[in-house]
């Protein structure tokens, strides 16, 4: 099945029968793409561009033929943007509709993830409802990695304040099974975000905020390589990581600009 099709559909509202009339297609053809089938470049084009995502991310790019040589690395890479805000809405939102096995976060404060989609807390814990494990890892306030990462960004305290006000939003989660929210204190060279097999890794640069730089997105494939290795690193600091415990003094953070 096409898993991100049918998600950004559900999200749209946009029936099958719509998306065929839109291509100008057999509704039938649009069964087969939610089947697997890949689509003519034309209709792949008209159907992302009606339904408003890019077209890499319906349909990554397909295996090779047998004349083809690829590396697992260029298997995995399906997408790149110059900066995380250049990563539409729709792909973050899509992406976590559809996952179903596990989504995990790996930041310092993260705060654009929330204040982009106020309901971000409940759509996490929907997912956990239905089967997924949710792992949210943010830097620890009081620890000297987000101060370090303060300094040499030139923002002082902010970061550290910032972690606590994304922190809030996160508070409901705690309280859900299948949800864990931990806090870490380690050099942090790369953001990461996971939904199932599909991965964005926002590397770092020295004082330049994690905004500021490029994205990519990756998918999983059969053979070890980016994927495997950036996953291995999550692992890593989840693992040493302590759980969060709120302060109930701190109030939440929604409506917050």
């Amino acid at each position: 099945m096409n898993q991100q099709l049918q998600s950004v559909l559900a999200q749209r509202g946009v029936s099958p029968d719509a998306l065929a009339g839109a291509c100008e297609v057999d509704p039938k053809t649009v069964s087969r793409w939610l089947a697997g089938r890949l689509p003519h470049p034309r209709h792949r084009f008209r159907a992302a561009q009606h339904l408003q995502v890019s077209e890499s991310f319906l349909w990554p790019s397909p295996a090779p033929s047998a004349q083809t040589t690829a590396t697992p690395v260029g298997l995995e890479l399906i997408g790149t943007y110059q900066n995380r805000a250049s990563v539409p809405r729709d792909l973050w939102l899509a992406l976590l509709l559809g996952a179903r096995k596990q989504i995990e976060v790996l930041v310092f404060s993260g705060t654009f993830f929330a204040q982009s989609n106020p309901e971000v807390a409940s759509m996490l814990a929907d997912r956990a409802a239905e089967g997924a494990t949710v792992r949210m890892c943010f830097g620890d306030p009081l620890g000297q990695a987000v101060a370090i990462r303060g300094h040499e960004e030139a923002i002082g305290d902010t970061l550290a304040a910032k972690v606590r006000a994304s922190l809030t939003y996160y508070r409901p989660l705690l309280s859900d099974a299948g949800c864990e929210v931990r806090l870490h204190d380690t050099t942090l060279y790369t953001s990461l975000f996971r939904y199932d097999d599909h991965l964005l890794v926002n590397p770092h640069v020295w004082g330049r905020p994690a905004s500021a730089n490029p994205v990519l997105h990756l998918r999983k494939t059969e053979e070890s390589g980016w994927f495997d290795h950036y996953s291995r690193s999550f692992e890593d600091v989840w693992a040493a990581a302590r759980p969060w415990t709120p302060d109930p003094e701190v109030t939440p953070a929604h409506g917050q600009d």
